[in-house]
Parts: C-alpha cells; sequence; structure tokens
C-alpha cells in the first residue's frame, strides 16, 4: 500500500472514498435521468403491447423484408459486449497492468450488451410463446439453435466473470456499513461477498479462478458472434453468401465495444470523478486499440464489397448498386464517412484534448457501426431471389419506439448498476499501485 505523510490519506483510502462515494450520494440529476429513461421504456413496451395485439403487421416488416429494427439491434448489442471479453479477459491474460481501472465498466457492458441484445430476437418473433419450440422442438442443424446455445453460454460465463473480481469490493461495503444500515443492505452484501475476509489464501484461489474464467471466456465470446455471423452466411442472399462473414463480424464486435467502452468511461469520469484513476493514459492506449481494429475491419468491408463489384453476378449486382447510389446508399455511405474515416483522421491527427477528440471518434464509430449492422440486414432482404419488384422497408413508429426503449434499458441498467456496483475495482486497482511502487515506477 503507498505509503503517505502520517495524518494524510493514504492512496487506497482516498480510491475508497471516491469510488464508493457516489454509491452514498443522493444527485437529483441522477434521479431525473432514471425517471426520463424510465419513461422512454414504459414507451417501448406500450409500443410492444401494440405489437402483440396486433401482430407484425404493425411494423414495417413484410413477406420480403422479414427483418429490421429488432435484427439490427441484436447484432449491435451482441457487438458491443465484447468491450469486455477484449478490455479485461484478453488484457488481463497478457497482465496489461494499466487495465485496472477500466476492467470493471468493460465486463458491466459485456453482462448488459447481452441481456438486452438477447431480447431482441424474441421481440422480432411476434410471438414470443413460440420461444418454447426453438428450445424443445429446434433441430441442431440450425445456425438459430447454435445462438441460443452461445449466446446463452456467453451470458452464463459473463456473469460468472463478471462477479468474481467484485467479491472483495462487495466485502468491503458490507465491512463499511454503518450502525444505522437497513438489514436488508447488510443481508445483501454479506451473501455477496461469501465471507471474504482478503486472507492470502482467499486472493490466491480468487486470482486463480479469474484466470480460469479469463481463459474460458476469450474464446466463448469470439464463438458468439462467429455463430451470430452464420445465420446470415449460411443463407443463399446476395450479400450474405460470404467465407469471412466470421472474423468480420468478429472485428465489428470488437471495434464497437471499445468505442463503447470509450464512451462509458468518459461518462463515468466526468459525473463519478474517477479522473486521477480514469487518465488520459488509458484513453490514448483505447485509442490506438480502437484505431487497429479500425483498420482490421476497413480492410474487411473493402475486401468483401471489392469481390461483390468484381464478379457481378445478376443478385450482387442489384445488391451493390442499391448500395452504392441507390435508396441504401446514404446509409452506407454514412457508415463509411461517419464511422469509418472521421475516426480515423480524429485518432491519428488528433490536436489539442486527447480525451474530447477520442471520444467524438468513439462515438462516431458505434453511429457507424449501429448503421452498418442495418446496412447488412435490410439492403440485402429487399433484392428479389426471382424476377419480381425490390422490396421495401421502412420502420415504423412501433419499431422506434421499441428500439428507444432498447437503448434506454440499456442505459438505465447501466445507470442503476454505476449506483449499487463500485465502478472501479478497488481491491486490483490498489494491488496494481503497490506493485508499480514497488518497482519503483
Amino acid at each position: 500500500m503507498n505509503s503517505m505523510i502520517s495524518g494524510t490519506e493514504s492512496y487506497r483510502e482516498r480510491l475508497e472514498r471516491v469510488v464508493l462515494n457516489p454509491l452514498k450520494q443522493t444527485d437529483k440529476g441522477y434521479y431525473a435521468l432514471i425517471l426520463f429513461l424510465v419513461a422512454v421504456v414504459a414507451w417501448g413496451f406500450y409500443a410492444y403491447i401494440v405489437q402483440l395485439r396486433y401482430g407484425l403487421i404493425t411494423t414495417g416488416m413484410r413477406d420480403q423484408v422479414i427483418w429490421g429494427l429488432y435484427i439490427t439491434n441484436f447484432v449491435f448489442f451482441i457487438g458491443i459486449s465484447h468491450a469486455g471479453t477484449l478490455i479485461s479477459a484478453i488484457l488481463r491474460v497478457s497482465n496489461a497492468g494499466w487495465r485496472t481501472p477500466v476492467t470493471r465498466m468493460a465486463e458491466m457492458i459485456t453482462v448488459v450488451a447481452l441481456m438486452v441484445g438477447a431480447v431482441q430476437p424474441v421481440i422480432d418473433m411476434g410471438r414470443p410463446d413460440r420461444v418454447l419450440n426453438m428450445i424443445f422442438f429446434g433441430r441442431f442443424q440450425s445456425p438459430l439453435m447454435w445462438d441460443i446455445m452461445a449466446i446463452t453460454s456467453y451470458l452464463t460465463g459473463s456473469l460468472i466473470y463478471f462477479y468474481l473480481p467484485t467479491i472483495p469490493d462487495f466485502a468491503l461495503m458490507r465491512d463499511r456499513l454503518g450502525a444505522g444500515a437497513s438489514s436488508i443492505r447488510r443481508k445483501i452484501y454479506t451473501f455477496l461477498g461469501v465471507g471474504w475476509k482478503g486472507t492470502p489464501q482467499q486472493h490466491k484461489r480468487l486470482e486463480k479462478a479469474i484466470g480460469i474464467m479469463a481463459i474460458t471466456i476469450i474464446p466463448i465470446a469470439v464463438s458468439v458472434h462467429t455463430v451470430v455471423s452464420f445465420i446470415f452466411s449460411m443463407t443463399l442472399r446476395p450479400g450474405w453468401d460470404s467465407t469471412v462473414f466470421g472474423i468480420y463480424f468478429v472485428i465489428g464486435a470488437i471495434f464497437s465495444g471499445i468505442a463503447t467502452i470509450i464512451i462509458l468511461m468518459v461518462i463515468f469520469r466526468k459525473f463519478h470523478h474517477l479522473e486521477e484513476y480514469l487518465t488520459e493514459r488509458h484513453f490514448r492506449n483505447l485509442g490506438w486499440l480502437l484505431l487497429v481494429s479500425l483498420i482490421l475491419y476497413t480492410y474487411l468491408t473493402f475486401s468483401e464489397y471489392l469481390t461483390v463489384a468484381y464478379k457481378m453476378e445478376v443478385e450482387e449486382k442489384h445488391l451493390f448498386e442499391i448500395l452504392m447510389q441507390g435508396t441504401n446508399a446514404l446509409w452506407f455511405w454514412i457508415f463509411v464517412v461517419a464511422g469509418l474515416v472521421v475516426p480515423a483522421f480524429l485518432i491519428i491527427l488528433r490536436r489539442g484534448p486527447t480525451i474530447p477528440m477520442i471520444l467524438i471518434a468513439a462515438v462516431l464509430v458505434n453511429i457507424g457501426m449501429w448503421i452498418k449492422r442495418f446496412v447488412i440486414v435490410v439492403p440485402t432482404l429487399e433484392v428479389p431471389l426471382m424476377p419480381y419488384e425490390f422490396g421495401s422497408y421502412t420502420p415504423t413508429w412501433v419499431e422506434v419506439s421499441i428500439t428507444a426503449g432498447t437503448f434506454a434499458a440499456f442505459i438505465l441498467i447501466l445507470a442503476i448498476f454505476a449506483k449499487v456496483v463500485p465502478l472501479i475495482s478497488i481491491w486490483e486497482v490498489a494491488e496494481e499501485a503497490e506493485r508499480g511502487e514497488g518497482q519503483g515506477e
């Protein structure tokens, strides 16, 4: 532990005070945000009730364009769930010390994004009771069944991986409860702390368990988005009939996942006063990781569309035309310019403060990547496989409302988590500071 001059606050004490303080604050702005998010979620739920009552006729989806905003949201949220895998698991396995203040937020994104994303196909089905048919009568040969198994495994593993590092912090919160604390709160923290006393033996067991889960969760995460890509690439549709969709989707997931953790870090850093622990160094490192994934995704995008443009098969030609200069050209070029080109310039040629520039790049990346998922899903379905007219898709107020409710639910759950779980792993950050001090850093 950092030694301080007698009578002053130690590093660990200051860390505990800063990180645990938001758990006790009563902030009117925070509760106003919660009320607003609840209202948006409620409106989205009302729209879903309308959809349940009248059926999918209330949406813009029809026989030809059978997927729309819901599947776009599904792919997007499953994608950003890779934030926890990259930032936490891979960096933990590689023993990158700078990751310690970032891991908790990354793991939180993974869990919440999976929870929200997994609901989207159920909404898209129109009849949620038919989910049981998938479970009891589903064919194992179907990529949809693989998807259910992969997402369930990933969510289970992510919950365990998220919970394990929080045990010492829950025990700390248990020990810090005053005499006036409610018995329910005390019981919850005692239960979650699972008898943690901080002994060397407990530390050894915990670090071993975290290490095992970090190694385990990486291939599971890669398999999840690979399987998501199989839903598309194993369908004989122009633009989907591709052998690189697996790695394409995985890199895209990592790309949008890094952007999401950057955005979340900036917000929590500002409102929870974590400037001392989430420093410019963390944003620079994440900015370079964002740039590397951007370059890889740009390469895969160029390669994918180049092969389509070179062959120009009939259906592929139609798809290429509506993306380059047709009905979906605006969305495609917004993705290219705002989601790839501008963020690259902001990261490479940034001038002035680092954090604002990287934040703008991350926001543009996520906007661009949501649009890219839309471009993958909808235009392909608009291209007819037989000599019929092109399909069309325009989302209705029901779909837009449910989508808004989905994003509001994502933010709402994160906001609640931020009040009940320390945003920074106190024990890991303190140990890393002690380690750095011991090495003379």
